[in-house]
């Protein structure tokens, strides 16, 4: 990869990528939270742990405002972790951690999405159903 005047990494990151990154991150990372439902065995323990991680969404929420509101402070000039040791000021650090924040803020709305739907699906089973436990 080519580097710039400061040795930054080009082409700097695009919203487009890291939005689809942090997508990718939060779909590949239901597959750990249904195996982990599932082997939970008491209903009412896995209505609990499913409303405990669907509160992630919250956190995802804040993360996403937070990063897209350094994104847009960073005027431009967005950098990799990476290119972590060519900050020159206190205040650069917002070009690393806008992108950090509005990756993981993404993931963790996907995350919590998957686990509120897992939740209705859970709640509604019947009784004696695989899902239901």
């Amino acid at each position: 990869m080519a580097l710039d005047q400061d040795g930054a990494m080009l082409p700097r990151l695009r919203p487009a990528d890291v939005v689809r990154r942090g997508v990718t991150f939060g779909l590949l990372g239901v597959v750990p939270l249904v195996v982990a439902t599932l082997s939970i065995s008491g209903h009412s323990d896995r209505r609990e742990f499913l409303s405990v991680v669907s509160a992630l969404v919250l956190f995802g929420a804040i993360f996403l405002v937070t990063g897209a509101g350094f994104w847009w402070a960073s005027a431009g000039d967005i950098r990799r972790v990476r290119d972590w040791r060519t900050l020159t000021g206190q205040a650069a650090s917002v070009t690393v951690v806008g992108p950090v924040f509005l990756r993981s803020g993404l993931f963790l709305l996907v995350l919590g999405a998957a686990a509120l739907g897992l939740y209705q699906l859970v709640r509604a089973a019947p009784y004696g159903s695989w899902l239901y436990s």
